[in-house]
């Protein structure tokens, strides 16, 4: 047995964070059985990796204790008052580990993933995140449970605990336990990162193999990631210069041709045609929910119907899994880049983006958000990217009727649409507003007699609100006299859900994409593979606009050939997409290559395709290095 002295308290903290870790890794895997094909190889690495980030974590824990294990005289150490302080530290501990069992549990029940940039955020936006727990659970019932829970076991922890006292020490002996136990958290940070979780091509024993508490504060270190240190990369001058060529296309003229900037003309020619624009961006609208995709429960009435009215655009990938992602695609057209959004990164001002377009050619810009705009630093980067913004602290008392955790009801935000588009119409000047909504989001709660589905009863309900609302929007919009003169655009920001045995499941990426706007555009089911980075080219393009930009994306509707590629991430993995062939990036340099089936996102392992990563880089490492050199600002 392990000899019992001060330092003993170091291996019962160990002893705390292996056992409660190993157990949720348990459940986890028992959880995810359906979607692992489990091998005792596979079961020995998850675990065996597992121990490991256990005991990395543990490394970074122990820091404090070890510092005060040192410093403290035996008396001191020894004292009834120090020795009742580390019971309480000790029940807080344990506490908090069985705490963290069941947040991990709700959080891969809900992402399939251990902690990551999600989690960090829900530690960085109190107010809307608990609000949102609690009325999705009852976190009353459950607080009140774990703490029962650790009343038992802590009371054999306290009695190994109890060893740690009445030992006498040196100092010396004490500096050289201690230095070698500080050593560790140094050795773990200079030697270990997130990346060699990485034991299967199955994402699900890829996060088994994590410890959830090592992931969340990776996830706070690695917010962003140095694509050339951790990539594939090839020379930058020979992928800009592919870049261009891909970028190609009728009426573009770069305006440096043999230099690395990207920055073109697009000129159609002919007149202009000065539309109002109304862009929602629809919360967690994967196309699978749609009938016209296939399914079956008649969830979008409205948008089935609209879906025959407009260009109805049904090959269409979302960049990202979170919200940011998909608006920083369809503002910049940009591919993704490794880390957090740009939204969320400091210096995101002043961008070539679709926003600064529309300004420059005289339009009311707004982004009119149902929740509080500094979330995800929205407000902030929209406000600097050509945009007012309007978000619920500008609702009014009298125009909310209903609120949850996320924000205002989506009847209630499109009412708000509709008031916001009279005052520029008022002012005579054509707008421009990019809306987001919440209401598809847990927990699901929205206006009571709406709908056929009962509010706070699941995924189902909130689609069906949000469709409801949708055929609301319009019906109040016809209403109005600039009706006609306006173009509704409808997409999804990310999908429902993005889990699967693959990192990068291209099915799970599909989203719908409607423009709407019965007096200019006629209906047109448009099956192009495209990305949301290719909205705003091709909504320019409709408003057959003359502009000047540094977009990746290209306008679908032009005539003559098109490149059928697409881009989807996680916020490591990057994926570029080129007919039916998914190349998949990873932070060790790491480059995979799959063939997938459309039909159901069937994935067969490739050999190696030089042509797929040369264009793959060209698109992502060439965007990185337009971002990192400025090269998609606006010139002072």
């Amino acid at each position: 047995m392990l000899a019992k002295n001060r330092f003993y308290s170091l291996y019962i903290l160990w002893l705390i964070i292996v056992v409660s870790s190993t157990v949720t890794r348990t459940i986890l895997l028992v959880k995810s059985l359906s979607q692992l094909e489990l091998t005792p190889l596979l079961l020995v690495k998850i675990y065996a990796v597992g121990f490991f980030f256990d005991c990395v974590t543990f490394s970074y824990f122990a820091i404090p204790f070890v510092v005060v294990a040192v410093i403290l005289s035996d008396r001191l150490f020894n004292s009834v008052f120090f020795k009742m302080c580390a019971y309480v530290t000790g029940f807080v501990l344990t506490y908090l580990m069985l705490f963290n069992m069941v947040a991990e549990y709700t959080f891969f029940d809900e992402f399939a993933t251990r902690f990551n940039f999600i989690a960090v955020d829900y530690l960085i936006y109190t107010n809307e995140v608990i609000s949102n727990i609690r009325e999705s659970y009852p976190v009353n019932w459950i607080l009140a449970a774990v703490f029962l829970l650790n009343i038992v076991v802590f009371m054999p922890v306290m009695k190994q605990l109890s060893h740690s006292f009445m030992y006498k020490s040196r100092i010396g002996g004490r500096l050289k336990v201690g230095t070698a136990l500080l050593l560790l958290p140094v050795l773990s940070f200079a030697a270990v990162d997130l990346s060699q979780t990485h034991i299967s091509p199955n994402n699900y024993a890829d996060e088994l193999a994590g410890n959830g508490i090592y992931c969340l504060f990776a996830a706070f270190r690695n917010n962003e990631l140095d694509y050339n240190r951790f990539y594939v990369n090839k020379d930058d001058k020979a992928v800009l210069a592919r870049l261009k060529v891909l970028l190609k296309g009728k009426n573009r003229t770069f305006v440096d041709p043999d230099g690395p900037s990207i920055t073109h003309v697009v000129d159609p020619g002919g007149a202009e045609k000065r539309l109002n624009i109304v862009l929602v961006v629809e919360e967690s609208l994967s196309a699978e929910f749609l009938t016209s995709f296939g399914n079956e429960k008649g969830l979008t009435p409205v948008l089935d119907k609209l879906a025959k009215e407009s260009l109805f655009f049904t090959h269409l990938y979302a960049n990202g899994t979170r919200t940011v992602r998909g608006l920083e695609a369809i503002n910049l057209s940009l591919p993704p880049l490794p880390g957090t959004s740009i939204i969320k990164r400091p210096n995101n001002e002043n961008f070539i983006s679709w926003g600064s377009i529309m300004k420059e050619n005289g339009y009311d810009n707004k982004f009119i958000y149902a929740g509080y705009g500094y979330f995800d630093n929205m407000n902030y980067f929209f406000a600097n990217n050509g945009f007012s913004t309007v978000d619920r602290a500008n609702f009014s008392n009298d125009e909310i009727t209903f609120t949850n955790a996320w924000g205002v009801c989506d009847e209630d935000l499109f009412l708000k649409v509709i008031k916001e588009a009279d005052h520029s119409y008022t002012a005579k000047k054509p707008f421009f507003s990019v809306v987001m909504t919440t209401s598809n989001h847990r927990p699901f709660t929205y206006p009571d007699g709406k709908i056929d589905i009962p509010s706070k009863t699941g995924r189902d309900g909130g689609v069906k609100y949000a469709d409801y609302s949708i055929g609301r929007l319009l019906a109040e919009a016809k209403k109005k006299p600039w009706f006609n003169d306006t173009i509704f655009v409808i997409v999804a920001d990310h999908c429902g859900n993005s889990a699967a045995k693959l990192a990068l499941p291209v099915k799970h990426y599909e989203i719908p994409l409607f423009i709407y706007a019965p007096a200019h555009i006629k209906p047109q089911v448009v099956d192009r593979m495209m990305s949301q980075i290719d909205i705003a080219p091709t909504l320019l393009g409709l408003l057959n606009f003359k502009y000047t930009s540094a977009f990746i994306g290209k306008d679908v509707m032009t005539s003559g050939s098109w490149d059928d590629r697409a881009f989807i991430s996680t916020y490591q993995k990057l994926g570029y997409i080129h007919n039916d062939k998914l190349l998949v990036l990873g932070p060790q340099k790491e480059a995979d290559y799959y063939s997938f089936v459309r039909k159901d996102g069937a994935t067969t392992v490739l050999h190696p395709q030089e042509d797929l990563l040369m264009d793959g880089l060209a698109y992502i490492q060439g965007t990185n290095y337009i971002y990192k050199n400025r090269l998609n600002r606006l010139k002072n």
